[in-house]
């Protein structure tokens, strides 16, 4: 017998918690040696995996379902895109006709998206999301159902003050009415109209992409089977009824956001560093010219 077998088996609790054939968790503690029970049985496992880590793997990190929000990727995969179910449209009867060039195929009466059209209209997107970050552009998250409202929140956080969010609904005339909606020294003191605007739901925000079209405003929005891809000026095709796939989008737009503040951090932090070179090089100049200048070091 080797010696991790008689560890464990020296390890091992006498007596197991008992099982209901019914229930799939232990019986409830009702009296104090239950508790004891439990506690000497949880002790001994613990035991026994301590002297077991050292013959093989430790268990570093735990994935957890909502680590998509918390943690969002850097970039998306297409088996994340797959595992997300970004590929499941709506019904066939349903497809807009423009959406057929981001069409699969059809299976059990569903449209199938195409991923791989999928995966480079997302990473164009963060590209463009990254630039307007890195510009001082504000970004704004649409997402107005109930399920999207922390996933904008979480998004808009990660870009600091550059980022804003509205995860309720959409007041029309937020845009094309602003001297009204802010009043007229909000508007001249403050940036009003954001300079790109991300829905994670566009056909339940069609005013808001109106106004954004009427304004100037570049989207990027996630279309699906039953809408039309020219709603918005950058289309990511995919599920938009799906919570783990706006994880991922907004996930992976919001950190390239973060990403082009760093960018822009950096360069302002090397520019004033130029500047204060630049500054004291001037000022010993200056000072050189007065020593030589001064009669007394003749």
């Amino acid at each position: 017998m080797s010696l991790g077998s008689r560890l464990a088996r020296s390890c091992l609790p006498k007596r197991w918690p008992r099982y209901s054939s019914s229930q799939a968790q232990p019986q409830r503690l009702t009296s104090d040696h239950d508790w004891t029970e439990f506690q000497e049985t949880r002790t001994s496992l613990k035991t026994l995996m301590n002297g077991l880590s050292h013959y093989g793997s430790e268990q570093t990190s735990k994935w957890s379902l909502r680590d998509g929000l918390r943690r969002p990727a850097k970039d998306a995969t297409l088996s994340a895109l797959l595992a997300s179910g970004a590929h499941f449209g709506h019904a066939s009867s349903r497809m807009d006709p423009n959406f057929m060039p981001y069409a699969y195929g059809t299976r059990a009466g569903i449209t199938l998206i195409d991923l791989d059209r999928t995966l480079p209209l997302l990473r164009r997107a963060a590209k463009l999301v990254r630039a307007v970050a890195a510009n001082d552009g504000q970004i704004l998250f649409i997402g107005t159902r109930s399920d999207l409202r922390p996933i904008v929140q979480q998004a808009a956080q990660r870009l600091g003050s550059q980022g804003y969010h509205v995860g309720d609904r959409w007041l029309p005339g937020t845009l094309t009415n602003k001297w009204q909606m802010f009043g007229q020294e909000t508007v001249r003191a403050k940036r009003i109209i954001p300079d790109l605007v991300i829905v994670l739901n566009p056909l339940s925000n069609m005013n808001a992409i109106q106004e954004c079209a009427l304004t100037n405003v570049p989207t990027i929005g996630t279309i699906d089977t039953n809408a039309d891809p020219r709603i918005v000026m950058y289309p990511i095709p995919a599920n938009d009824e799906s919570p783990r796939t706006a994880e991922i989008i907004a996930g992976v737009l919001s950190v390239a956001g973060r990403e082009g503040i760093a960018i822009r951090n950096a360069e302002m932090a090397r520019m004033r560093a130029s500047v204060q070179s630049a500054w004291e090089d001037v000022m010993t100049m200056k000072e050189q010219t007065q020593a030589e200048a001064d009669p007394e070091n003749d």
